[in-house]
């Protein structure tokens, strides 16, 4: 604990013994004892204690956050649209434009300008291509049957 080496004690041991004679020795080594068991006692006692408020404000946290975790998810649920709503359809000319649907996280929908169309113009007549055969080995083409 304290880093104290066996040689260490013995000298420790050997001067209490001169300085408190045999007579004295097995009595304070009682008494040092009794106040060593004392103090790792309270030492115990206050960590138990430390342990415990540390655990209790664990325990706090973990409820306030179940807490929000809960009126996070009643909130989604009043948010959420229970059911799809259609989609806005505006008309403009020949063209329709569908506008997309709106959800709960994303933003609001642009506004759509309305769109001109776009005049006709008569153009010539093409005539068709004349049909093109295909190569004899031409490997996309499907196998023939013999």
């Amino acid at each position: 604990m304290f880093g104290i080496s066996f040689s260490e004690l013995l000298l420790v041991g050997l001067v209490a013994l001169l300085v408190l004679g045999p007579e004295r020795l097995p009595g304070a080594a009682r008494t040092a004892g009794l106040w060593v068991g004392r103090l790792k006692r309270s030492f115990n006692a206050i960590k138990q204690e430390v342990e415990r408020e540390i655990g209790a404000d664990e325990i706090r946290r973990q409820l306030h956050n179940e807490h929000i975790l809960s009126l996070e998810q009643e909130a989604r649920k009043i948010f959420t649209p229970t059911q799809q709503e259609p989609t806005p359809v505006e008309h403009v000319g020949a063209q329709t434009i569908q506008a997309p649907a709106a959800t709960v996280d994303s933003a609001p929908a642009p506004v759509v300008a309305p769109v001109e169309p776009a005049p006709v113009v008569a153009a010539a007549p093409v005539e068709p291509a004349a049909p093109v055969a295909p190569a004899p080995h031409d490997p996309t083409l499907p196998p023939r049957a013999p």
